[in-house]
């Protein structure tokens, strides 16, 4: 009996650690500048299982993200939610793409031949409006500046850049 006891508390504790690590949300994007096509690239990854759960709440139905029109539900989402502005005006963020397995998701974005100038401000609002506990970890690299890295959360939405 003891020994019953001990292997179920091992299997509550294991049970009680994977529902915890869940309740760990981050998000991770990368912004750097391309010497070669002089663009500044934007590369996000976010967890499959959020987005999902996220797209399911927003509109009370199952995405596919392989498939384009439901692709284009989260391209409008993150377009409201992440925007890169100087002088109090978005910069011309473009949609290049996304990739979706199952467990991230990676979106694409570029400003064509520009690098970020001084005084960029980043709005970064993604998934902090649906998951209180979402962590946004913006890296930013190749500006003739050092790399830095920038948290975002539900209370710090909106930051200057490095």
């Amino acid at each position: 009996m003891m020994r019953f006891k001990a292997v179920l508390a091992a299997a509550l504790l294991a049970c009680s650690a994977a529902v915890q690590a869940h309740n760990f949300h981050v998000g991770l994007t990368e912004i750097s500048f391309n010497p070669r096509s002089g663009n500044t690239e934007v590369v996000h990854t976010y967890t499959a299982h959020d987005v999902e759960a996220l797209l399911m709440n927003l509109y009370q139905r199952h995405f596919d993200l392989g498939v384009e029109e439901d692709q284009a539900v989260f391209r409008r989402y993150i377009e409201k939610q992440f925007r890169i502005s100087a002088n109090g005006k978005p910069l011309p963020l473009q949609w290049v793409g996304m990739q979706a397995t199952a467990d991230s998701i990676n979106v694409f974005q570029e400003i064509e031949k520009t690098s970020l100038p001084e005084g960029a401000v980043l709005l970064d609002a993604v998934l902090t409006d649906f998951l209180p506990q979402q962590v946004n970890n913006v890296n930013v690299s190749g500006f003739g500046r050092p790399a830095a890295s920038i948290i975002f959360n539900r209370d710090r939405r909106e930051q200057p850049l490095p």
